[in-house]
């Protein structure tokens, strides 16, 4: 368990108090009690906010630094937080209901590692020369792109707070983020190992409060430069719409996805039982690629439905600071009840409840590992993000059937294909429309391979050299040339 420290705004490099002197309560999903009273910041500490990202921008030092320079603090930044594993962790698994050993071996030193990477590419910014047709030299500057706002959600708080940070640092731009008002905790305890680190003074600012509020501030100021978003589709709307109204920013969206996971006749059963488990259990099935929809070849579906039941049924729902327990709790009671009641449009729609279903123990907000079968393809539980640990199982025919259904959905971020035969892998990957597809493998993320989605699932690239674009400015310079021995 940790002590939390940081309930306050960092606001050019200081913790302080909103404007209003609001809180609000941020709760313990294992034991619905309440942790600490968080500031809330609202349109008026956005402004103030904005207000020193951009004089840190124009007169600043941090745009302007050698990348190698800001590679260097980028990189002490990454080394506190991996001597703050263990507290950083544990604020992850009291406020998001995350298992904690997964925080402290996976997650955290990941973020750390994240941050590194784009520390290395800090000073590897470059445009090109350009050859023309006419007596003129012409090169492009990649300069950054000014003021960002970054928007994150609750299911993975420290991971997508340096998906966005750490590519928007390398390029040199300063920022305004806003944790989600479920998960606040980490974000600020981020923000002071900033500081430590040696972030100048107003280059991160981290802002908790309310979507409607200082998020809405965030994507419609006239003095924010771009928003990076992750989160539903509904607010995603919201967010485009303001950032149109307003100054015209540009926006990137990653919107969460109803992925499918396809399982030929020729895959390794036992294996293919195992990622299917993990694909919609992984963090309590709060994970925007968590494959939700899991299609099964014919010739091996029943041997398939058997084994995975079997494990589901195993599956250990407990306290996520528990070492044995492989699922904690959902992140908050409005998560929770709409799984819940998923569940029972499942049932009403006439699919069949395989195992779970149903809420577990008397406080906290856990749920059982659900899995229908008997699912059509236009009942609700096939087609709306669930986000919790709830698996339509369902049977196809051909290669071709299994193209169809599995783009037959409004997402298209990410896909799983279990097969031996690299004709059908190549076949399935050039087809499904979706960002990224894994092959024999799921959730299979790095720093360096972009992520993104098709469709109602967004766009824009986090992860790789792709997410620095988002960032990023491109400016032509032509100057004419004279007597040159070739153009």
């Amino acid at each position: 368990m940790s002590t939390v420290k940081f309930t306050k705004l960092f606001i050019n490099g200081d913790f302080v108090d909103s404007i209003s002197g609001r809180t609000f309560e941020t709760i313990d999903p294992r034991t619905e009690e309440v942790i600490v009273r968080v500031s809330e910041g609202d349109k008026e500490d956005i402004d103030i906010a904005v207000k020193a990202a951009r004089q840190a921008f124009d007169s600043g030092p941090w745009p302007r630094l050698p990348g190698y320079e800001r590679a260097k603090i980028m990189m002490k930044w990454a080394d506190l937080i991996d001597q703050n594993i263990e507290e950083l962790a544990a604020l992850e698994t009291m406020d998001a209901g995350k298992l904690y050993h997964m925080n402290k071996m996976v997650e955290i030193p990941a973020t750390a590692n994240t941050l590194r990477y784009y520390a290395g590419a800090a000073d590897k910014i470059h445009g090109e020369v350009l050859k023309m047709t006419r007596e003129f030299h012409a090169y492009t500057l990649l300069e950054p792109i000014g003021v960002v706002g970054h928007i994150i959600p609750w299911n993975a708080p420290s991971s997508i707070f340096f998906t966005k940070v750490s590519p928007s640092l390398a390029t040199g731009c300063t920022m305004v983020l806003k944790p989600a008002e479920q998960t606040p905790l980490s974000a600020l305890f981020h923000a002071h190992l900033a500081k430590l680190a040696g972030i100048p003074d107003g280059v991160l600012n981290v802002v908790p409060g309310f979507g409607p509020t200082a998020g809405a501030a965030i994507s419609s100021h006239m003095d924010i430069d771009a928003v990076s978003f992750t989160g539903s589709i509904e607010v995603g709307r919201e967010v485009m719409q303001a950032a149109a109204k307003s100054n015209l920013k540009p926006v990137s969206l990653e919107l969460g996805g109803k992925s499918p996971l396809i399982i030929f006749d020729d895959a390794d059963i036992d294996k293919a039982a195992e990622l299917a488990l993990l694909g919609f259990l992984y963090n309590k099935g709060e994970v925007c690629v968590a494959s939700s929809r899991v299609y099964v070849q014919e010739g091996i579906y029943d041997k398939f439905e058997k084994k995975l039941v079997e494990k589901a049924k195993s599956w250990v729902v407990g306290d996520p600071f528990d070492p044995k327990s492989q699922q904690g709790p959902q992140a908050d009671r409005n998560q929770f009840e709409k799984i819940l009641s998923y569940i029972e449009l499942g049932k009403k729609e006439g699919a069949t409840l395989l195992t779970g279903g149903n809420a577990v123990g008397s406080k906290g907000y856990y749920i059982e590992p659900t899995i229908f079968s008997n699912v059509k393809e236009d009942m609700i539980i096939a087609q709306e993000e669930i986000f919790g640990p709830v698996l339509a199982l369902m049977k196809f025919k051909t290669i071709e059937d299994a193209i169809k259904r599995a783009n037959n959905t409004k997402y298209g971020l990410a896909a799983g294909i279990m097969t031996k035969n690299l004709d059908t892998a190549n076949t399935m990957s050039r087809s499904i429309r979706a960002g990224t597809i894994w092959i024999n493998c799921y959730f299979a993320f790095e720093s360096d391979v972009p992520f993104g989605g098709y469709k109602m699932s967004g766009f824009g690239r986090d992860f790789g050299l792709e997410a620095l674009h988002k960032y990023l400015q491109v400016k032509s310079v032509v100057t004419p040339i004279y007597n040159s021995p070739w153009l």
